[in-house]
Parts: C-alpha cells; sequence; structure tokens
C-alpha cells in the first residue's frame, strides 16, 4: 500500500522556516539556510536520506513553499529550482488563487489546487499510483496534514542548532503517536524516521 511520507529540516527546537521569507531569503532572514548545510554542503554523506526524499510519485507542497509571492500569483514565478526542479514527478501546490499549471524541465509539473488538503492529496495519489506521495513542505502545510492524520511516516532533519523563533513542526497537532523506524546521526544532522502509530 503506498504511503504519504513527508520530510522536513528543523532546528532543535522544531523550527522549520521563518516567518519572514522573501525572494532574498527562501526560508526567512531569521532562518537563512542553517537548517539544510546538511544537504548544501554534505549532500554525498546524506545520499541515502536524499534519495528516500525524492522517492515519490508525486509530491504536495504549500504556496509558500512554491514561491514568496503573495496575493495575486507572479505569473513569471516558475519556483525556487530552475528550470529542471528536483522533483521529476507531479506536484501539486495548496493556494487559494486558481493558476494554470506550469510543465517543467525533466517531467516536473506544478498543478495548483484551491479546494484543500484532502483534494490535492487525492489528485497526488490518482498521480502517483502504485508509488508514495510525498508532502513536500513547508511547515504550515505538513502541520495540516498531520492534524489531519494523514501522514504515514514523518521523516525529521534535526540540525543542531536552537533558532528560537519561527514556524515549528507539530504545531496545531494534537493526540498522536509515532513509533520508531531508524534514526541516523552525522556530524551535520540526526535523520529521525517515525510511522504513525494506528489504533
Amino acid at each position: 500500500m503506498p504511503l504519504v511520507t513527508a520530510d522536513l529540516a528543523v532546528s532543535m527546537d522544531g523550527i522549520a522556516a521563518g516567518r519572514d521569507q522573501s525572494a532574498e531569503h527562501p526560508m526567512g532572514a531569521e532562518v537563512g539556510f542553517r537548517l539544510h548545510n546538511w544537504l548544501i554542503e554534505h549532500a554525498e554523506d546524506h545520499a541515502d536520506e536524499l534519495a528516500a526524499m525524492h522517492d515519490a510519485g508525486a509530491f504536495v507542497m504549500g504556496r509558500h513553499m512554491f514561491g514568496p509571492d503573495r496575493g495575486e500569483w507572479d505569473l513569471d514565478w516558475t519556483g525556487w529550482w530552475g528550470e529542471e526542479p528536483s522533483y521529476h514527478a507531479p506536484v501539486f501546490v495548496l493556494g487559494h488563487r486558481p493558476r494554470r499549471p506550469v510543465e517543467m524541465e525533466g517531467g516536473t509539473s506544478f498543478t495548483f489546487v484551491t479546494d484543500g488538503i484532502e483534494a490535492a492529496l487525492k489528485l497526488a495519489r490518482d498521480a502517483a499510483g502504485d508509488r508514495n506521495v510525498a508532502i513536500a513542505g513547508g511547515p504550515t502545510t505538513l502541520n495540516a496534514y498531520l492534524r489531519a492524520g494523514l501522514v504515514d511516516e514523518l521523516r525529521l532533519h534535526v540540525a543542531p542548532l536552537v533558532v528560537g523563533t519561527g514556524i515549528r513542526v507539530f504545531e496545531g497537532v494534537t493526540g498522536q503517536a509515532y513509533v520508531p523506524v531508524t534514526s541516523r546521526t552525522t556530524p551535520h544532522v540526526t535523520h529521525l524516521s517515525w510511522r504513525r502509530a494506528r489504533p
């Protein structure tokens, strides 16, 4: 049975992004890329975790993960990732304003969904077929799926630092239990994986 997985880089105090995101500061100036040092500068040491992050037949992300603009869409903006994003699969972007799909090189497409998290997940499941669906972030979107009990496997990549302020994973998430699956620690990050415990 295909799973709904999610990966997120966080600080030791659970911060995953700043509240001041902009084109100059994709993760927010208060956070920067400190949470992602392990995959930017040491990707070769984390090849298995990176492969698992991209091993999905479709992805779901929030609008702020797709880009920095608010309000009406900037139709010239096609994501942070250049002409060939690393997803190589359909990506369903949650938002409140409709926009035509964007086709990118390498098999990535962005489809914009205004009907909520369950509608986006259904579209992603249909597109993924017998492969997993990945919730690609950011933290607000992940928290919505966690609150709804829709994430089967959660993988947090914990950077060894405390940020203090920003958007935390598990905000508003209550009453759930998880079973540890794997953990691995390097000098740059601790990878933690859990499966949701079923009643």
